[in-house]
């Protein structure tokens, strides 16, 4: 007879979360290396009596907002290279609905986090109870049904015996490489606290082996030929190198071949800054050289990639007439983006594959395509020193010779974090990685307020990493909450808070479209209503400083450099504050050197919205689809 254990469904699911591990490699690790949670009625009898019941069994982390608890598990996830998560409870009501956003956010970017939210009574007991969304239509509906279209997989439990095959699905989808992300299991607060007989083997030890699937030989040969046929190849790297852990595969293949490699912002860092074969960013916010050698590339080699339109300039980037492409990448659905030739595979075994059908003579591009592609990286590294250099130290700084300044005290064990505003494009454009996981800028969802926390998730993954927020006065004032939490937990993070006055990222962007900037200052209104008045007497410092971090204020990059330098030596949480230019001042990095579609209105009557409809109709005629 089978033996059996009674436990409340919530204790049965902490017991068994607390069993799960992955493996690849033969590097095992726990799964749900700990639980987030704030609690109210839905969850606190339940869940939040199951964690306590096994505190020794699985840690927990006291968060300040649903939302940036997410931001946290996702910082956690990818830093952990997505084999370990975390798990983030909320009751029924807000709290739930504040996930939503935090879970588009994890699995656009691939990441698996493992949401529980409260939900209305199963039994319907209490009908309608406290927060409930009534549709009369449907008895069935909560508000977590807003989470089904961002989660990766849903299940909502509304039996105690059905706990375990949504428990046993939400792992397998959470170590999934293709289809990992969001993934909620919403319980209802009556069935969380409900006893059930459980089979003891629910609670054993289970690995959920983590795939690293081969290229297909027909797909592997066609690879080949495209590789041999090309003249003027170009490698885009992905997110994908990092979840792979391929950057020291890539890295070999591009020596041996010669190819240069651009790459995204998810997959910056693939290969050194110094690495030869490096080309830096790719697309609007990419360097000079990377575009311009996509612009006459014949092959395009994406890795790991989901050519966002930010990659392809809005299908405007690559020009050459018969430009093919090549995609290896994990998911289908990916590798045949732009009618590419795919290679479905993990990218680590497919850039070993192609390597060894290529064979160590087998191919290299020609020396006359390196000796342009070096000179070219040459200028733009010119470039870079320019925007760093700070002529008079004694003045404020721009923002990338705050950029530059961090550069001078970083070495290849730090990490810097970021995901909105202006910081990404320069970032994009100038940033010199030292290690493959140096660079972590959130652009799949490029959602404000994630720093903050997502560096809290960091740094519990790395706990002898120095790990930095890089925040706008925008971002910050969407989400500083967590920094209680860093100081609550000691979590000695670092966050670089620089103040523009303003959205000045999408007041560039409104300028350049016709909108004059309308709405993206932070300024007193002027007498006709219009916010153009002097700049707002906020004191962000002060805020930062009363939620416990301990703030260095910067007013020159003199003050910079030496703030930077005691931040970076702290073991507490540390916030080095800078203002910068105001929000209708460029940041003083080079322009985009590719195209953004943003729509351009088209009609109006103001000069400034005509002008721009002209130059975006000249844009748009060169967008081509690729066949």
């Amino acid at each position: 007879m089978t033996s059996t254990t009674r436990l409340t469904v919530a204790q049965a699911l902490v017991r068994f979360l607390s069993a799960q591990y992955t493996e690849r490699d033969g590097v095992r690790r726990r799964l749900i290396g700990a639980t987030w949670g704030i609690f109210g009625h839905g969850n606190v009898a339940g869940l939040g009596q199951a964690l306590l019941e096994y505190e020794d069994d699985m840690p927990y982390h006291q968060g300040r907002n649903e939302q940036s608890m997410v931001h946290a598990a996702v910082g956690y996830a990818r830093q952990s290279n997505r084999l370990s998560a975390h798990a983030v409870t909320t009751s029924i009501g807000p709290g739930a609905t504040n996930l939503v956003t935090g879970a588009a956010l994890a699995t656009i970017n691939h990441l698996p986090v493992l949401l529980l939210p409260g939900d209305t009574f199963a039994t319907r007991a209490a009908d309608p109870v406290l927060q409930q969304l009534e549709v009369p239509y449907a008895g069935d509906v909560s508000v977590n049904d807003c989470l089904r279209p961002v989660s990766k997989y849903f299940d909502r439990v509304t039996r105690p015996e059905a706990l375990i095959p949504a428990a046993l699905n939400a792992m397998r989808v959470l170590a999934d490489p293709v289809e990992t992300g969001a993934v909620t299991l919403a319980l209802p607060q009556d069935v969380q606290a409900e006893a059930h007989d459980w089979p003891d083997e629910f609670f054993a030890e289970r690995t959920w082996y983590v795939r690293r699937p081969a290229a297909d030989p027909a797909e592997l040969a066609e690879a080949v030929r495209a590789v041999r046929a090309a003249k003027r190849p170009l490698i885009i790297a992905g997110g994908g190198v990092h979840h792979s852990r391929a950057e020291a595969a890539l890295a070999e293949f591009a020596a041996a071949t010669g190819i240069p490699v651009a790459s995204t912002q998810a997959g910056k860092g693939s290969l050194n800054h110094d690495h030869p074969q490096d080309v830096g960013g790719i697309g609007h916010t990419g360097t000079a050289t990377a575009d311009e050698l996509a612009r006459l590339a014949d092959l395009v080699i994406g890795i790991g990639t989901r050519y966002t339109d930010f990659t392809t300039a809005s299908g405007t980037l690559f020009e050459r007439p018969g430009v093919r492409f090549l995609n290896l990448n994990i998911a289908a659905y990916d590798g045949h983006k732009l009618a590419g030739q795919p290679l479905i595979a993990d990218a680590r075994s497919g850039l070993a594959a192609l390597a060894e059908e290529l064979g160590p003579d087998g191919y290299r591009v020609a020396p006359s395509y390196i000796a342009e592609y070096r000179e070219d990286k040459e200028r733009w590294e010119q470039r870079v020193d320019a925007c760093y250099e700070a002529e008079e130290p004694d003045v404020r700084p721009t923002q990338p010779q705050v950029l530059g300044a961090l550069d001078e005290i970083v070495d290849e064990s730090d990490i810097l974090i970021n995901a909105a505003g202006s910081l990404p494009g320069d970032l994009h454009k100038l940033w010199r990685t030292r290690s493959f996981d140096q660079y972590h800028v959130e652009y799949g969802y490029s959602c404000m307020g994630y720093e903050i926390p997502a560096a809290i998730g960091v740094k519990l993954a790395a706990p002898d990493r120095q790990v930095w927020a890089l925040v706008g006065d925008g971002t910050y004032l969407m989400m500083p909450t967590e920094i209680v939490t860093a100081v609550q937990e000691g979590i000695a993070i670092k966050v670089l808070l620089i103040q523009n006055h303003g959205y000045a990222s999408i007041g560039g962007l409104s300028e350049s479209v016709g909108a004059e900037r309308f709405g993206t200052a932070y300024r007193y209104q002027s007498d006709d209503g219009s916010y153009t008045g002097a700049p707002l007497p906020v004191d962000l410092a002060a805020n930062a400083a009363s939620l416990g971090m301990r703030v260095l204020r910067a007013k020159t990059v003199s003050d910079l450099r030496e703030a930077l330098a005691v931040a970076r030596a702290a073991d507490t949480p540390t916030c080095v504050y800078v203002e910068t230019e105001t929000a209708d001042t460029v940041s003083g990095a080079p322009p985009a050197q590719a195209w953004w579609d943003v729509p351009v209105a088209a009609t109006a009557t103001r000069s400034s919205a005509v002008k721009a409809r002209e130059l975006y109709e000249r844009h748009v005629s060169t967008r081509r689809r690729h066949l």
